[in-house]
This record gives structure tokens, C-alpha cells and sequence, in this order.
């Protein structure tokens, strides 16, 4: 199994969910930690606890955010008009990389990040390589021509386990993906549940 693949599993059973609903996620079988203590019963989190736990899933779930970059979007969601826990979200889903996940041109959020760092990736038909670039309502993320035929892409848009969320306009015959809005929580296809309001809380502390 690769490293990446391991870290994957790793945060799906350190949180007890399968936060990305995938078939061979470990807590489809067993719902508890990793290690030797895994399955001893945990007490009741406290509000820190449970504000720590929110954060970790939000962070964990978009792949290899550091914790510097996750706080910069904290700050950037409270300079926003409106809910700082709906602006994260939206500065969150409008990651180069996060749109490329949901657009199903590749099959995971650290293929995705992977995908964009290899210059596979156009904005606006203008190559983009950094995974954390941020995509404005109307832009065009579009495949490389040269990618097209790469197996990743091939077998991610055939994927029956997840839909494009409605905030995007996707093409798979051309590979192109127009991000229509910013979207707030409910529209986010989240496979388990995420609460953005209590990340705020984390870091207003």
C-alpha cells in the first residue's frame, strides 16, 4: 500500500468515519482507531475535543493542508461577508484541486493534488500547478489535451460512487469544469457530516 494511500486509511479510522465514502475505506469493517487501543471505549469529548475533531475531519478531508494554510483560510472565511463557517466551506470547495475532485477527473482528493502538481491542469486555458490556486465563479478548469487519455482520468469519470455537485458545470467528454457559484454546506456532497461552525469555534478560542 502506498504512503498516501496509508494516510488516507489512517484519518478514516482515527475519526471512526468514512469521510470520503469510499468502498475500501477500513471503518466499513471495523469502526475504531488504529492501534493496539483502538477499540477500548471512548468517554465523552469535551467542547474542546469535539471543536479539535471537527477541525481535523474538515482539514483531513481536502488531503495535505497544512495547518498554517487551513488557519489562513479561517481568517480569510472571517474577513468574508456573511457565515465565516459557509465562506470556509466555499474557500475550501474553491480549491484547484477540490474542483478537480469533484468534477470526477480523477478519483481522490490526493490524486487530485497530485494531478494539478504535475501540470495536467489549465485554468482559463492557462496551465495552473499549484493544487491550493484558488477558481472564481467562471472560471474553466479544463484537463491538458495531452492528459486526456491517462488512465486516472479515464477511470475516475466512469465512477459510480459520487455525482457532480450542482455549483459545477462539467463536461467529461471534453474535460472541462466551470465553477458556477461559491456553494455553502448543504450543497457540498460531504459523505459524512461536517461542521464547519465548530472549526470557527476551534480557532476563536
Amino acid at each position: 500500500m502506498t504512503k498516501r494511500a496509508e494516510a488516507k486509511y489512517k484519518i478514516d479510522r482515527r475519526m471512526g468515519e468514512n469521510i470520503w465514502g469510499r468502498p475500501k475505506s477500513p471503518v466499513n469493517r471495523r469502526e475504531y482507531g488504529p492501534g493496539q487501543h483502538g477499540q477500548r471505549r471512548k468517554g465523552k469529548l469535551s467542547d474542546f475535543g469535539t471543536q479539535l475533531k471537527a477541525k481535523q475531519k474538515l482539514k483531513g478531508y481536502y488531503g495535505s493542508i497544512s495547518e498554517k494554510q487551513f488557519r489562513s483560510y479561517y481568517h480569510e472565511a472571517l474577513r468574508m461577508r456573511g457565515d465565516a463557517g459557509e465562506n470556509l466551506i466555499g474557500l475550501l470547495e474553491g480549491r484547484l484541486d477540490a474542483i478537480i475532485y469533484r468534477a470526477k477527473f480523477v478519483a481522490t482528493v490526493f490524486a487530485a493534488r497530485q494531478f494539478v502538481n504535475h501540470g495536467h491542469v489549465q485554468v482559463n486555458g492557462k496551465k495552473v500547478n499549484v493544487a491550493s490556486y484558488q477558481v472564481k465563479p467562471g472560471d474553466v478548469v479544463s484537463v491538458k489535451e495531452s492528459s486526456k487519455q491517462l488512465e486516472v482520468v479515464l477511470i475516475a469519470t466512469q465512477l459510480a460512487e459520487r455525482d457532480v455537485p450542482d455549483f459545477l458545470e462539467v463536461d467529461h467528454a471534453k474535460l472541462t469544469a466551470k465553477l458556477t457559484r461559491r456553494p455553502g454546506l448543504s450543497e457540498v456532497p460531504y459523505a459524512t457530516q461536517m461542521e464547519p461552525n465548530l472549526v470557527v469555534e476551534f480557532y476563536s478560542r
